[in-house]
């Protein structure tokens, strides 16, 4: 069943899709209606799942699951993920890479392979206070609190660590 995103509890389970562009007004459209009609349907063992999305930045799709209502199943966390890749195929974005990070340059959110962390840090491009997005987070208060976060903070700084 598909809920509004500020009603589920601190405790729901996020999973975190950035794209490698920003999403177009057509693409939100597109995608909240998408979304929506996924969620409303999304089931754990025959059992609706209270369900919902954000699209922060317009860059990234937050799903959310309160579990101690219903616990996602594989087989439905397995649903998500190929609806997600419909939703990739359809639009023509990267949704599922997780070789790449985002951070913010300004205002503006900077789309990097992972390998290039080390460089752009050696080269000055980003430094430990750079902001990354942490999409590991499992919890809608972890989302909240820790998904915005500083380099030398994040799962991130390994690839740095001994540049700090």
């Amino acid at each position: 069943m598909f809920v509004s995103f500020n009603k589920l509890p601190d405790h729901a389970r996020v999973w975190i899709y950035q794209s490698n562009q920003t999403f177009n007004e057509n693409q939100i459209s597109f995608l909240t209606k998408d979304l929506e009609s996924f969620l409303s349907q999304w089931t754990a063992h025959n059992q609706e799942l209270d369900a919902s999305f954000e699209l922060p930045y317009n860059r990234f799709i937050v799903l959310a699951v309160n579990e101690k209502k219903i616990k996602a199943s594989g087989c439905s966390i397995d649903a998500s993920i190929r609806h997600i890749k419909k939703i990739e195929n359809k639009m023509g974005v990267i949704l599922l890479d997780k070789m790449n990070f985002i951070f913010k340059n300004d205002n503006l959110l900077v789309y990097k392979s992972l390998e290039s962390l080390k460089k752009m840090f050696k080269e000055e491009q980003i430094n430990s206070e750079t902001i990354v997005f942490n999409n590991l987070v499992m919890t809608v208060e972890e989302y909240k609190n820790l998904w915005e976060i500083k380099l030398k903070n994040s799962w991130h700084n390994r690839f740095i660590k001994n540049n700090l």
